[in-house]
């Protein structure tokens, strides 16, 4: 079996539902390797915040960071652990 890290992927996205629906799509399909995510609609500013937990192995934390980065409009950034699991 390929060794697993946890990582924290941040997403930030402005007030955009056709983006909105971009981001809840990629996430849906690697749905099998989130532990757990949390949503902050910032109404005042237009600004969208996704904290989303991961357990996979490096090569799909690095696909869905980069699916979800090639989105316009949507920053990205992971934070990787070094946790072997």
């Amino acid at each position: 079996m390929e060794t697993q890290r946890i990582a924290v992927i941040g997403i930030v996205l402005r007030d955009n539902p056709a983006q909105a629906i971009k981001v809840q799509q990629i996430l849906s399909q690697f749905a099998r390797i989130i532990v757990g995510r949390m949503g902050v609609p910032d109404r005042a500013s237009g600004i969208n915040t996704i904290g989303v937990i991961v357990k996979a192995s490096a090569q799909d934390i690095s696909a869905l960071a980069g699916k979800l980065g090639r989105l316009d409009e949507v920053y990205v950034k992971s934070a990787v652990t070094s946790i072997e699991i």
